[in-house]
């Protein structure tokens, strides 16, 4: 039984949500984000909540429950707040800059790493080892903060690499002598 799908979704003062058949619009201050929901979800806007509630009782319905109401919950709250990945550039020479819209790196390659801001999302360099990814969509701020992490990950012997804020990077013991 889902216990994540029971809950209800707040709707905050500002969010205007409407359902067209499946589909489940979220309108907000920092934009707009829609989202197909599965055939075997039903979803209903009762006064300042959205609950989501089972049509049938199969092994798909049960997963989709729970997985719904997140996507749902996550859309609401990209629109209200946003969301932000945060990525730390750890080695000699590793540094990040701005190019106009597009990210600048550089990470012992030969050349530099230009990556560009797909639509929804903003790159930010506070510091020069720190790069800030925000957007509404959950999901392609995580995609593109992985495809940037994915360019240098962490190396296990020296630490050195993309990671993300606070990510603890297991390392190994080099040769003895």
């Amino acid at each position: 039984m889902s216990r994540i799908g029971k809950k209800a979704v707040a709707v905050p003062t500002g969010v205007t949500v409407t359902i067209d058949g499946q589909t489940v619009t979220v309108k907000g201050p920092k934009g707009q984000l829609s989202w197909t929901v599965a055939e075997e979800i039903e979803v209903k806007q009762e006064g300042g909540e959205l609950t989501l509630s089972k049509r049938q009782d199969t092994t798909r319905a049960q997963a989709m429950w729970g997985l719904s109401r997140t996507l749902v919950a996550n859309m609401v709250h990209g629109v209200t707040e946003g969301f932000e990945r945060t990525l730390e550039l750890v080695g000699v020479g590793y540094r990040a800059a701005m190019k106009g819209t597009a990210l600048s790196m550089q990470l012992g390659f030969s050349h530099d790493v230009d990556i560009q801001a797909p639509n929804g999302v903003t790159f930010a360099v506070p510091k020069q080892t720190e790069v800030k990814i925000s957007g509404i969509d959950k999901q392609v701020v995580g995609e593109i903060a992985a495809q940037i992490r994915r360019i240098r990950p962490p190396e296990p012997y020296k630490g050195k690499g993309v990671r993300y804020q606070g990510e603890t990077v297991r390392r190994k013991e080099g040769k003895k002598k």
